[in-house]
């Protein structure tokens, strides 16, 4: 029974933060069309810039948090502006786009390395605690705090998708750009706010996976490739999906680990994806989109 509990505790963490994760990343990913890669480097940052301004230059957390968050977010709409934007411009593919985004990961992820180096990182302080027994099974404070904002942001997303002039601008731009641009709605506006938005998110979930566990420079691009098998699985383009996606992945995953190996649990988000593509490709929402492009 014990087991079972903390099994369900640890698919419910996972989920949490693939979850957050692949909201992110879609919000971007639905209005651009290509795969923004180098928003690996966004969530990388927000828990390096809250390690540099927490530990290194001792910053009170409250102030540290949203420091590090807006200083990664600024990234985030700096790569939109400076790289994406002008290649738009110039009418490239999607797969150009997709090759300047992995020069642009390939080059700040070498930033960051040369920065704060290779070796792992954390910004936890204090003593390890065993955390709270739940029937047996055990959870920290911060898995708490975690599975609350990840799930809150969530669901505060959502609100401002729908509810909000410029998230129902960013829906609108995502459907249908063309008809955006005959009622006068600026598509470059839009999706630098879409830049800012997700890449807001995915600094805030770096930053509570670096509370969780240690980070180094290349964590982001490994929480990213979850957070993008999640998107394809839950349906692109059905944000409602991403639950469904992350608790399968989440699932299959500790499976994996524990009836094999953990050294498995990565292989099989790969597995699953492959899966999708294969036999599912609309993934769960069955949502046909008249293009999809990487």
């Amino acid at each position: 029974m014990v087991m079972y509990i903390q099994f369900f505790i640890n698919v419910f963490l996972f989920s949490s933060f693939n979850i957050l994760i692949s909201l992110s990343f879609s919000i971007i990913y639905n209005l651009t069309k290509f795969f923004h890669i180098a928003h690996a480097v966004v969530i990388t940052l927000g828990a390096y810039f809250s390690y540099a301004l927490y530990k290194q230059i001792e910053l009170p957390l409250w102030f540290a948090i949203p420091a590090a968050i807006t200083g990664a977010t600024m990234m985030g709409m700096l790569t939109e502006i400076v790289v994406y934007r002008p290649l738009r411009k110039q009418g490239v593919t999607p797969m150009s786009m997709l090759i300047a985004s992995i020069g642009l990961y390939t080059l700040l992820q070498n930033v960051v390395s040369i920065l704060w180096g290779d070796d792992a990182k954390t910004i936890r302080s204090g003593e390890v605690t065993v955390g709270n027994e739940i029937f047996g099974a055990y959870i920290t404070d911060t898995q708490f705090v975690i599975m609350f904002v990840c799930l809150l942001l969530f669901c505060l997303t959502l609100f401002f998708l729908k509810f909000t002039a410029l998230g129902k601008a960013i829906r609108a731009v995502s459907n249908n750009p063309e008809l955006c641009d005959i009622y006068g709605i600026n598509a470059n506006r839009v999706i630098l706010g879409a830049f800012a938005i997700g890449s807001a998110l995915g600094a805030t979930a770096g930053i509570l996976i670096a509370f969780d566990t240690d980070m180094t420079p290349t964590f982001g691009f490994r929480v990213l490739l979850y957070g993008t098998v999640v998107m394809i699985i839950g349906g692109v383009g059905h944000t409602k999906g991403l639950i469904w996606g992350a608790l399968l992945l989440a699932t299959a995953q500790h499976l994996a680990g524990y009836y094999i190996d953990s050294k498995w649990m990565e292989a099989v988000a790969y597995f699953i994806l492959v899966a999708f593509l294969l036999w599912k490709p609309l993934g769960f929402s069955g949502k046909r989109l008249k293009k999809v492009e990487i």
